[in-house]
């Protein structure tokens, strides 16, 4: 959209897209978490009440990258209406 504009876009659009990719790091590293511990316990046979703490923790992650990516959404198609002619 930049090279369609010839003009940069605003700071806050490429700010919502960084966030966006960072929370999306974030849920990635949450569940690689879940998992390793899930079969860390699995093996030594632990209770499961642990398994709560790791599935909450993903589910905030989650919804981070929920409200993330709406903003993203928006911020690209507000982009998009100030690249497209008038």
């Amino acid at each position: 959209m930049e090279r369609l504009r010839s003009s940069p876009l605003h700071a806050n659009i490429s700010t919502a897209l960084d966030k966006h990719l960072e929370v999306i790091h974030v849920v990635q590293s949450r569940r690689k978490d879940e998992i390793v511990n899930a079969s860390n316990r699995q093996r030594q046979g632990a209770p499961r009440c642990q398994d709560d703490r790791d599935v909450f923790v993903l589910a905030l992650a989650i919804k981070e990258m929920s409200i993330a990516t709406r903003k993203a959404r928006t911020t690209l198609w507000c982009a998009l209406q100030m690249t497209l002619p008038k």
